[in-house]
């Protein structure tokens, strides 16, 4: 998988926006999407994403997608720790 851009969640609901205003004023989807330097397939991916949110929620959805991702590295850590101190306990080392 190519290493693509990176846009930030306010950089995709301001395009996401864009696009939704060229389709309104008579683009089709393709077109629109093209001018905006994406294509069809990222748009569809991030309006199922991101469609309908406001620039403070989908900021507010990255923060909290990063801090679960570290919780769950977290979580298995400390499963993993768990795991080897009850060996250990156990006698099986």
């Amino acid at each position: 998988m190519a290493g693509g851009k990176k846009h930030t969640a306010e950089q995709i609901v301001s395009l996401l926006r864009q696009i939704e205003v060229a389709v309104a004023n008579g683009k089709t989807t393709p077109v629109a999407c093209r001018e905006s330097g994406i294509t069809e397939q990222t748009y569809y991916r991030w309006r199922k994403e991101y469609g309908g949110l406001k620039l403070d929620q989908a900021k507010r959805l990255k923060e909290l997608e990063r801090e679960n991702t570290k919780l769950k590295r977290v979580v298995a850590e400390l499963s993993l720790e768990k795991q080897v101190l009850k060996d250990i306990a156990e006698g099986n080392f």
